[in-house]
């Protein structure tokens, strides 16, 4: 099957890695895909709502790691909170 070409524009945004929660990628009811880069030097728990914690999460990225949903089954807010004291960022790009 083949697959058709969209002409959609990607985001790309680069969070900066905290030990308290952030949204990294807003709601979107047009959302088609995300990939989540950790290069923070701790663990970026990720969650589909509001606010994330270290105990209440959706997805654990280990540094250096990637989270990719390109199937898209949730259009709702991501957010995300590294583990201890973090530096670096999340690389988010969003189409």
């Amino acid at each position: 099957m083949a697959v058709t070409p969209s002409t959609q524009s990607a985001t790309l945004t680069q969070p900066a890695a905290s030990a308290s929660s952030a949204v990294l990628v807003p709601a979107s009811s047009s959302r088609h895909g995300v990939i989540i880069v950790n290069d923070g030097t701790t663990s970026l728990f990720l969650a589909f709502a509001a606010t994330a914690t270290t105990t209440a999460y959706t997805e654990v990225v280990a540094a250096a790691g990637t989270y990719r949903m390109t199937d898209v089954v949730y259009g709702g807010v991501i957010s995300g909170i590294w583990s201890g004291s973090p530096t670096g960022n999340a690389r988010v790009t969003v189409w």
